[in-house]
């Protein structure tokens, strides 16, 4: 096995690579003066099984290309499989026609990767899981869940405690943690009346004197789960955490979360943390680097995948 990683995320394959025990591969990836991305890899891998590590979130392009090339890399020097660890699958969120004339980049990025040689993909919380569907090769789609379940139970579980989706589309990512926790449920319903007006929050199930907990797989802006978070203390809630998977967290989304009513946010390292999340004082950060180091171990030594969910 050998496991090569992009610049989206060193520190997690760094991680990885101390779970399973082995040294990342010697590979570079660096640009030329115009900003082309080469890469090289530095050791022989024929005939290996090879697995890439890289997320590709900010800056989304470059990182992209990153992956397509060393996975291009990889298949002209012979590996033996390729599996694209994907740890944050960008362009997820356009996973459908939302309007005339409008991409399907989410299923383009799928056609890329696979072009470029990719024989496998690893990712983690897909956005949405038709998105499998757009590979015509196998796709392991794993669940930070048990993760965030645990981290719940260590930290903040007890009486009245009630998950909560910030949108519908979330209901069953929630309901699923909501089981798991023996805790109640709750839908934050939003609603744009028109362009330029203010959301208005409606809260489907009772929060009055709950200490509730919202999930999601994505906080990119931070506005809509700050909105959410305030329409819960409007409704009553003594209490109210996050627990998000991938902490896209652009633009002002840090400052966002700092100055709004939350009380904590907690996201994975599925996206490199930045400095400002780093410092923020209601951000806390979970490591996935165990649960992907493990499912990289099993598609390696061609065991189930699923049982580390059962």
């Amino acid at each position: 096995m050998k496991l090569v990683s992009g610049n989206s995320n060193r520190p997690l394959a760094e991680a990885m690579a101390a779970v399973l025990g082995i040294e990342l591969a010697n590979a570079s990836v660096r640009r030329f003066s115009d900003m082309e991305v080469f890469v090289e890899i530095h050791e022989n891998v024929r005939g290996e099984d090879v697995f890439v590590t890289q997320s590709t979130s900010y800056p989304a392009n470059d990182h992209l290309m990153e992956l397509l090339i060393t996975i291009d890399a990889l298949r002209r020097a012979s590996a033996r499989r390729v599996t694209a660890v994907i740890p944050y699958y960008g362009y997820a969120r356009q996973d459908r026609k939302v309007g005339s004339r409008t991409p399907i980049s989410a299923k383009l990025v799928a056609n890329l990767i696979t072009e470029a040689g990719a024989n496998r993909v690893l990712t983690m919380d897909l956005h949405a899981g038709q998105i499998q569907g757009f590979f015509d090769i196998p796709v392991d789609n794993l669940y930070a869940a048990p993760l965030i379940v645990d981290d719940i139970r260590e930290n903040l579980n007890g009486d009245g405690l009630t998950i909560v989706s910030p949108d519908v589309g979330g209901v069953f990512r929630a309901r699923q943690i909501a089981k798991r926790l023996d805790a109640d449920l709750a839908i934050v319903d939003k609603r744009r009346e028109r362009a330029g007006v203010s959301e208005v929050m409606n809260i489907i199930g009772d929060v009055e004197g709950r200490r509730c907990i919202l999930v999601d797989d994505i906080v990119d802006s931070g506005g809509t789960l700050c909105n959410a978070a305030k329409a819960l203390k409007d409704g009553g809630a003594t209490r109210v955490d996050a627990h998000i998977v991938h902490g896209v967290l652009s633009g002002g989304a840090v400052g966002r979360i700092e100055a709004s009513v939350m009380d904590s946010l907690t996201i994975t390292d599925s996206i490199q943390p930045t400095e400002a999340v780093r410092v923020a004082d209601k951000i806390r950060v979970l490591s996935v680097a165990s649960l992907i180091a493990d499912a990289v171990r099993r598609i390696s030594e061609e065991s189930s995948v699923s049982s580390l969910f059962d």
